[in-house]
Protein backbone atom coordinates (compact mmCIF):
# COMPACT_ATOMS: atom_id res chain seq x y z
CA UNK A 1 0.00 0.00 0.00
CA UNK A 2 1.36 3.05 -1.23
CA UNK A 3 1.75 5.36 2.12
CA UNK A 4 0.70 8.60 -0.11
CA UNK A 5 -2.52 6.56 -0.32
CA UNK A 6 -2.58 6.42 3.49
CA UNK A 7 -1.69 10.33 3.80
CA UNK A 8 -4.48 11.06 1.63
CA UNK A 9 -6.94 9.08 2.93
CA UNK A 10 -6.17 10.15 6.86
CA UNK A 11 -6.75 13.99 4.98
CA UNK A 12 -10.55 12.47 4.91
CA UNK A 13 -11.07 10.36 7.93
CA UNK A 14 -10.46 11.02 11.35
CA UNK A 15 -7.69 9.46 13.03
CA UNK A 16 -10.01 7.94 15.64
CA UNK A 17 -11.51 6.05 12.50
CA UNK A 18 -8.71 5.21 10.78
CA UNK A 19 -6.26 1.74 11.60
CA UNK A 20 -3.64 -0.45 9.71
CA UNK A 21 -3.20 -3.59 9.72
CA UNK A 22 -5.82 -3.92 11.34
CA UNK A 23 -7.03 -8.20 12.40
CA UNK A 24 -9.98 -9.07 10.02
CA UNK A 25 -10.95 -12.04 12.59
CA UNK A 26 -12.59 -9.53 14.36
CA UNK A 27 -14.80 -8.13 11.90
CA UNK A 28 -15.94 -11.43 10.56
CA UNK A 29 -18.06 -13.73 12.05
CA UNK A 30 -16.04 -16.80 11.03
CA UNK A 31 -13.17 -15.07 13.18
CA UNK A 32 -10.57 -16.10 11.23
CA UNK A 33 -8.64 -13.74 8.58
CA UNK A 34 -5.37 -12.08 8.11
CA UNK A 35 -4.72 -8.27 8.48
CA UNK A 36 -6.29 -5.59 6.35
CA UNK A 37 -3.57 -3.16 5.43
CA UNK A 38 -5.71 -0.10 5.79
CA UNK A 39 -9.33 -0.13 7.36
CA UNK A 40 -11.32 2.88 7.65
CA UNK A 41 -14.84 3.76 9.13
CA UNK A 42 -16.08 6.79 7.47
CA UNK A 43 -18.91 8.94 9.75
CA UNK A 44 -20.79 10.13 6.91
CA UNK A 45 -21.48 9.91 2.99
CA UNK A 46 -19.48 12.86 2.75
CA UNK A 47 -16.46 10.90 3.70
CA UNK A 48 -17.69 7.86 2.16
CA UNK A 49 -17.64 9.55 -1.55
CA UNK A 50 -14.24 10.80 -1.10
CA UNK A 51 -12.52 8.30 0.09
CA UNK A 52 -14.33 6.18 -2.72
CA UNK A 53 -13.41 8.57 -5.07
CA UNK A 54 -9.72 8.64 -4.02
CA UNK A 55 -9.18 5.06 -4.08
CA UNK A 56 -10.60 4.85 -7.23
CA UNK A 57 -8.58 7.66 -9.04
CA UNK A 58 -5.08 5.85 -7.48
CA UNK A 59 -6.72 2.23 -8.20
CA UNK A 60 -6.64 1.07 -5.14
CA UNK A 61 -8.48 -2.06 -4.25
CA UNK A 62 -11.21 -1.34 -1.65
CA UNK A 63 -14.02 -3.67 -0.04
CA UNK A 64 -17.49 -2.05 1.57
CA UNK A 65 -17.68 -4.21 5.12
CA UNK A 66 -20.74 -4.41 7.05
CA UNK A 67 -21.32 -6.96 9.89
CA UNK A 68 -18.23 -9.57 7.98
CA UNK A 69 -21.59 -12.35 8.07
CA UNK A 70 -20.71 -13.22 4.93
CA UNK A 71 -17.37 -13.17 4.29
CA UNK A 72 -14.28 -15.10 4.56
CA UNK A 73 -10.97 -13.25 4.42
CA UNK A 74 -7.34 -15.31 3.28
CA UNK A 75 -4.88 -16.15 6.70
CA UNK A 76 -2.33 -13.54 4.67
CA UNK A 77 -5.33 -10.59 5.05
CA UNK A 78 -5.63 -8.18 2.69
CA UNK A 79 -3.57 -5.94 0.50
CA UNK A 80 -6.45 -3.15 0.00
CA UNK A 81 -8.61 -0.76 1.88
CA UNK A 82 -11.46 -1.90 3.96
CA UNK A 83 -14.37 0.38 4.01
CA UNK A 84 -16.74 -0.17 7.21
CA UNK A 85 -20.26 0.88 7.39
CA UNK A 86 -20.05 0.87 11.34
CA UNK A 87 -21.35 4.47 11.88
CA UNK A 88 -23.93 4.05 9.16
CA UNK A 89 -26.74 2.72 11.81
CA UNK A 90 -29.51 5.03 11.74
CA UNK A 91 -32.67 4.03 12.14
CA UNK A 92 -35.84 5.72 12.02
CA UNK A 93 -39.67 5.98 10.86
CA UNK A 94 -40.24 7.42 7.66
CA UNK A 95 -44.09 7.32 7.89
CA UNK A 96 -46.41 5.35 9.87
CA UNK A 97 -45.63 2.07 8.26
CA UNK A 98 -42.14 2.63 6.65
CA UNK A 99 -38.70 2.24 8.51
CA UNK A 100 -35.57 4.81 7.22
CA UNK A 101 -32.41 2.74 7.48
CA UNK A 102 -29.08 3.47 6.88
CA UNK A 103 -27.17 0.73 5.54
CA UNK A 104 -24.68 -0.65 8.30
CA UNK A 105 -27.49 -1.30 11.03
CA UNK A 106 -27.93 -4.68 11.80
CA UNK A 107 -31.06 -6.52 10.67
CA UNK A 108 -31.63 -7.76 14.55
CA UNK A 109 -32.11 -3.94 15.24
CA UNK A 110 -34.29 -3.26 12.69
CA UNK A 111 -36.65 -5.93 13.95
CA UNK A 112 -36.62 -5.14 17.52
CA UNK A 113 -37.27 -1.36 15.56
CA UNK A 114 -40.31 -2.70 13.91
CA UNK A 115 -41.43 -4.87 16.64
CA UNK A 116 -41.73 -1.71 19.25
CA UNK A 117 -43.29 0.44 16.76
CA UNK A 118 -45.64 -2.45 16.39
CA UNK A 119 -44.68 -3.15 12.59
CA UNK A 120 -44.84 -6.63 11.29
CA UNK A 121 -42.93 -8.27 8.18
CA UNK A 122 -39.75 -8.14 9.35
CA UNK A 123 -39.66 -10.47 11.44
CA UNK A 124 -37.87 -13.13 9.68
CA UNK A 125 -35.02 -11.09 9.52
CA UNK A 126 -34.30 -10.71 13.17
CA UNK A 127 -32.02 -13.70 13.26
CA UNK A 128 -30.18 -12.79 10.09
CA UNK A 129 -26.36 -11.97 11.52
CA UNK A 130 -25.79 -9.03 9.47
CA UNK A 131 -26.76 -5.55 8.34
CA UNK A 132 -29.23 -4.21 5.89
CA UNK A 133 -27.09 -3.37 3.30
CA UNK A 134 -25.75 -6.72 2.67
CA UNK A 135 -29.14 -7.88 3.37
CA UNK A 136 -30.03 -5.63 0.41
CA UNK A 137 -27.31 -7.46 -2.19
CA UNK A 138 -28.18 -11.09 -1.52
CA UNK A 139 -31.84 -10.17 -0.60
CA UNK A 140 -31.19 -12.18 2.54
CA UNK A 141 -33.96 -14.45 3.52
CA UNK A 142 -35.19 -16.92 6.05
CA UNK A 143 -38.82 -18.74 7.13
CA UNK A 144 -40.59 -17.43 3.94
CA UNK A 145 -39.82 -14.38 4.23
CA UNK A 146 -37.15 -12.04 1.76
CA UNK A 147 -35.70 -8.76 1.38
CA UNK A 148 -37.93 -8.28 -1.86
CA UNK A 149 -40.65 -8.68 0.84
CA UNK A 150 -40.40 -5.62 2.36
CA UNK A 151 -38.31 -3.11 0.76
CA UNK A 152 -39.74 0.14 -0.58
CA UNK A 153 -36.16 1.86 -2.00
CA UNK A 154 -33.08 1.73 -1.40
CA UNK A 155 -30.64 4.74 -2.02
CA UNK A 156 -26.85 3.45 -3.34
CA UNK A 157 -23.30 5.54 -4.30
CA UNK A 158 -21.76 4.61 -7.82
CA UNK A 159 -18.04 4.24 -7.89
CA UNK A 160 -18.11 7.81 -8.95
CA UNK A 161 -19.62 9.42 -5.98
CA UNK A 162 -23.41 9.63 -7.22
CA UNK A 163 -26.24 8.90 -5.15
CA UNK A 164 -29.54 7.71 -6.81
CA UNK A 165 -32.19 5.88 -5.44
CA UNK A 166 -33.68 2.38 -6.73
CA UNK A 167 -37.42 1.02 -6.49
CA UNK A 168 -38.19 -2.57 -5.48
CA UNK A 169 -38.67 -3.10 -9.36
CA UNK A 170 -35.53 -1.45 -10.05
CA UNK A 171 -33.61 -3.23 -7.29
CA UNK A 172 -34.61 -6.72 -9.41
CA UNK A 173 -34.47 -9.19 -6.46
CA UNK A 174 -33.83 -13.11 -6.99
CA UNK A 175 -32.98 -15.63 -4.85
CA UNK A 176 -29.84 -14.54 -3.02
CA UNK A 177 -29.29 -11.81 -5.40
CA UNK A 178 -30.62 -8.42 -7.02
CA UNK A 179 -29.51 -5.73 -9.09
CA UNK A 180 -26.36 -4.63 -7.08
CA UNK A 181 -24.72 -8.57 -7.06
CA UNK A 182 -21.57 -7.93 -8.68
CA UNK A 183 -21.76 -3.91 -9.09
CA UNK A 184 -19.54 -1.18 -7.65
CA UNK A 185 -22.28 0.23 -5.97
CA UNK A 186 -22.69 1.14 -2.18
CA UNK A 187 -26.07 0.80 -0.08
CA UNK A 188 -26.67 4.23 1.77
CA UNK A 189 -29.80 3.35 2.90
CA UNK A 190 -32.89 1.34 2.94
CA UNK A 191 -36.71 2.47 2.79
CA UNK A 192 -38.65 -0.85 4.49
CA UNK A 193 -42.62 -0.88 3.91
CA UNK A 194 -44.12 -3.14 6.40
CA UNK A 195 -47.80 -3.36 8.14
CA UNK A 196 -49.02 -2.32 11.28
CA UNK A 197 -49.35 -5.29 13.87
CA UNK A 198 -49.47 -5.91 17.13
CA UNK A 199 -46.05 -5.83 19.30
CA UNK A 200 -47.26 -8.57 21.53
CA UNK A 201 -47.65 -10.59 18.33
CA UNK A 202 -44.17 -9.70 16.55
CA UNK A 203 -42.49 -10.48 19.79
CA UNK A 204 -44.17 -13.63 19.92
CA UNK A 205 -43.01 -14.61 16.51
CA UNK A 206 -39.45 -13.59 16.73
CA UNK A 207 -38.84 -15.65 20.05
CA UNK A 208 -40.46 -18.88 17.63
CA UNK A 209 -38.41 -17.99 14.98
CA UNK A 210 -35.26 -17.68 17.83
CA UNK A 211 -35.99 -20.90 19.33
CA UNK A 212 -36.01 -22.40 15.73
CA UNK A 213 -32.92 -21.46 14.87
CA UNK A 214 -31.64 -21.99 17.94
CA UNK A 215 -33.04 -25.87 17.46
CA UNK A 216 -31.90 -26.26 13.88
CA UNK A 217 -28.78 -24.26 13.70
CA UNK A 218 -25.28 -24.11 15.04
CA UNK A 219 -25.14 -21.25 17.07
CA UNK A 220 -22.75 -22.05 19.24
CA UNK A 221 -20.00 -21.66 16.98
CA UNK A 222 -18.46 -19.12 14.54
CA UNK A 223 -19.79 -19.41 11.24
CA UNK A 224 -21.31 -17.26 7.91
CA UNK A 225 -24.97 -18.81 8.33
CA UNK A 226 -25.59 -20.95 5.20
CA UNK A 227 -22.74 -21.68 2.97
CA UNK A 228 -23.41 -22.91 0.08
CA UNK A 229 -26.51 -21.64 -2.72
CA UNK A 230 -29.35 -24.25 -2.47
CA UNK A 231 -29.31 -25.77 -6.14
CA UNK A 232 -32.88 -25.30 -8.22
CA UNK A 233 -34.73 -28.59 -6.95
CA UNK A 234 -31.88 -29.34 -4.07
CA UNK A 235 -31.07 -28.60 -0.61
CA UNK A 236 -27.53 -28.45 -0.18
CA UNK A 237 -27.70 -29.32 3.24
CA UNK A 238 -29.17 -32.55 2.43
CA UNK A 239 -26.78 -33.05 -0.38
CA UNK A 240 -23.60 -32.91 1.87
CA UNK A 241 -25.32 -35.23 4.40
CA UNK A 242 -25.95 -37.72 1.39
CA UNK A 243 -22.54 -37.40 0.34
CA UNK A 244 -21.36 -38.50 3.76
CA UNK A 245 -20.26 -35.76 5.27
CA UNK A 246 -21.56 -34.41 8.51
CA UNK A 247 -18.75 -33.56 11.02
CA UNK A 248 -16.12 -33.61 8.58
CA UNK A 249 -13.38 -31.63 9.45
CA UNK A 250 -10.25 -29.77 7.90
CA UNK A 251 -8.35 -28.78 10.93
CA UNK A 252 -10.36 -26.83 13.37
CA UNK A 253 -13.16 -26.10 10.51
CA UNK A 254 -16.34 -28.76 10.57
CA UNK A 255 -19.18 -29.23 8.58
CA UNK A 256 -21.99 -28.57 11.32
CA UNK A 257 -23.37 -31.81 13.00
CA UNK A 258 -26.67 -29.78 13.63
CA UNK A 259 -27.13 -28.55 10.02
CA UNK A 260 -24.82 -29.79 7.13
CA UNK A 261 -25.27 -26.32 5.38
CA UNK A 262 -23.12 -24.73 7.64
CA UNK A 263 -19.15 -24.51 7.71
CA UNK A 264 -18.47 -23.95 11.62
CA UNK A 265 -14.93 -22.70 13.36
CA UNK A 266 -14.84 -25.30 16.23
CA UNK A 267 -12.15 -23.30 17.89
CA UNK A 268 -8.80 -21.80 16.14
CA UNK A 269 -9.72 -22.77 12.31
CA UNK A 270 -7.77 -20.72 9.84
CA UNK A 271 -9.43 -19.16 6.73
CA UNK A 272 -6.93 -22.25 4.94
CA UNK A 273 -8.99 -24.84 7.07
CA UNK A 274 -12.09 -23.37 5.75
CA UNK A 275 -11.55 -22.54 2.50
CA UNK A 276 -10.07 -26.51 1.66
CA UNK A 277 -12.88 -27.70 3.75
CA UNK A 278 -15.52 -25.86 1.47
CA UNK A 279 -13.52 -26.72 -1.93
CA UNK A 280 -13.74 -30.66 -0.54
CA UNK A 281 -17.39 -30.30 -0.05
CA UNK A 282 -18.03 -29.50 -3.38
CA UNK A 283 -15.83 -31.89 -5.04
CA UNK A 284 -17.44 -34.44 -2.81
CA UNK A 285 -20.78 -33.76 -3.55
CA UNK A 286 -20.13 -32.95 -7.31
CA UNK A 287 -19.04 -36.83 -6.87
CA UNK A 288 -21.89 -37.80 -5.42
CA UNK A 289 -24.93 -36.40 -7.55
CA UNK A 290 -23.25 -34.09 -9.70
CA UNK A 291 -24.65 -31.42 -8.39
CA UNK A 292 -21.79 -28.47 -8.00
CA UNK A 293 -22.50 -26.00 -5.05
CA UNK A 294 -22.10 -22.89 -5.13
CA UNK A 295 -20.78 -21.23 -2.05
CA UNK A 296 -22.57 -17.98 -0.59
CA UNK A 297 -19.57 -16.60 1.12
CA UNK A 298 -17.57 -13.99 -0.59
CA UNK A 299 -13.38 -15.03 -0.65
CA UNK A 300 -11.36 -11.94 0.03
CA UNK A 301 -7.90 -12.12 -0.36
CA UNK A 302 -5.58 -14.96 -1.70
CA UNK A 303 -6.65 -18.55 -1.11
Amino acid sequence: MNQDIINALSDIIPKDYLFTNEKMSKHTTFRTGGAAKVFVCPENVEQLQKTVKLLEKAETEYFILGNGSNLLVSDTGYDGVIISLRNFADIHLDDENVIFSEAGAMNSAIASFARDNSLTGFEFAAGIPGTIGGAMIMNAGAYGGEMKLVTKAVKVMTSEGECIRLDNAAMRFGYRTSALKGKKYIVLSVLLELEKGSAPEISEKMQELALKRKEKQPLEFPSAGSTFKRPEGYFAGKLIEDAGLRGYSVGNAQVSEKHCGFVVNKGGATSSDIFKLIEDVKSKVFEDAGIMLEPEVIMLGKF
